[in-house]
């Protein structure tokens, strides 16, 4: 597949889109199991037989369509696999929530994005379990799609674009999972209108249609934990930048794809709140 203009972007996505919802038929087998075995890996966060098999799923198939292209994937670097650098490549996120996951919880998805030159330029966000599917090249989009099949066609794709800051104030989104001390001095030093928690990458994509204007995160996240949200989120109007309002830059072999902390937003004017 040639990536040269918009449409390629475009296009692209629209193939990523289709393989997080075929993907996502694994998700839903595997949540249907009476009990759902995790155990923690190096860093203690907990991975399961989804987050597996549906890497195991996804990966010949990204190589299938990028031949080539190295595929940074959350459990086989969790497996001690390594990456040579590469100014193109693609970092996925098999099951993005996996702790919502194991308690049941909608909130958790399915993530491919494409990185050129430090920045995302297409990626898919799924969320099997809601039925929600969120993709972007040059433009981003939504759409209602059932896991297993195929992802809906282009009359059934919704534009997205991020909402003006509201008079009122931002609504700002933290992590249901992940909420630490320094969010929250960073949310009462502003001027906040309401926040919610949301599990895993839907909150970029809340961001990214509109539904709320912030997400500051410091706490530790890695790269193939917002690609896919933050290409959404770009494409849509938003953007994510360090504390320095520097945009997030991917890419980070010699710091094993870790991120540091970030604000992501919808309008650029709540960019400036930080």
């Amino acid at each position: 597949m040639r990536l040269e203009k918009d449409a390629d972007f475009d296009a692209l996505a629209a193939a990523f889109a289709d393989l997080t919802t075929h993907a996502g038929a694994i998700a839903m087998e595997v949540l249907a199991a009476p009990a759902i075995e995790a155990r923690a890996k190096k860093d203690a966060s907990p991975v399961c037989e989804a987050d597996e098999r549906i890497e195991a799923f996804l990966a010949p198939r990204l190589a299938e369509l990028l031949p080539g292209l190295p595929i940074v994937a959350e459990e086989a670097a969790a497996a001690g696999a390594q990456f040579a650098r590469a100014e193109t490549f693609l970092l996925v996120d098999p099951l993005d929530g996996t702790r919502e996951f194991l308690a049941r919880s909608g909130e958790f998805t399915i993530n491919i994005g494409l990185i050129v030159a430090g920045a995302p330029r297409a990626g898919a966000v799924y969320a099997p379990a809601l039925g929600r599917l969120w993709f972007a090249g040059a433009r981003a989009f939504a759409a209602d799609s059932q896991p297993g099949l195929p992802a809906p066609p282009r009359t059934a794709w919704r534009p997205l674009r991020v909402r003006a800051l509201p008079a009122e104030g931002p609504t700002a989104l933290v992590s249901r999972s992940h909420l630490d001390a320094a969010t929250t001095a960073f949310l009462e030093e502003r001027r906040v209108a309401a926040t919610r928690d949301v599990g895993s990458s839907i909150k970029f994509c809340l961001l990214a249609e509109g539904a709320a204007d912030l997400y500051p995160r410091f706490g530790p996240t890695m790269e193939w934990d917002t690609a896919a949200g933050d290409a959404v989120l770009r494409a849509a109007g938003g953007g994510v930048v360090d504390p320095a309002g520097r945009p997030l830059l991917y890419g980070k072999a010699g710091e094993a794809y870790r991120n540091g902390p970030f604000i992501a937003f919808g309008d650029p004017a709540a960019a400036r709140l930080c």
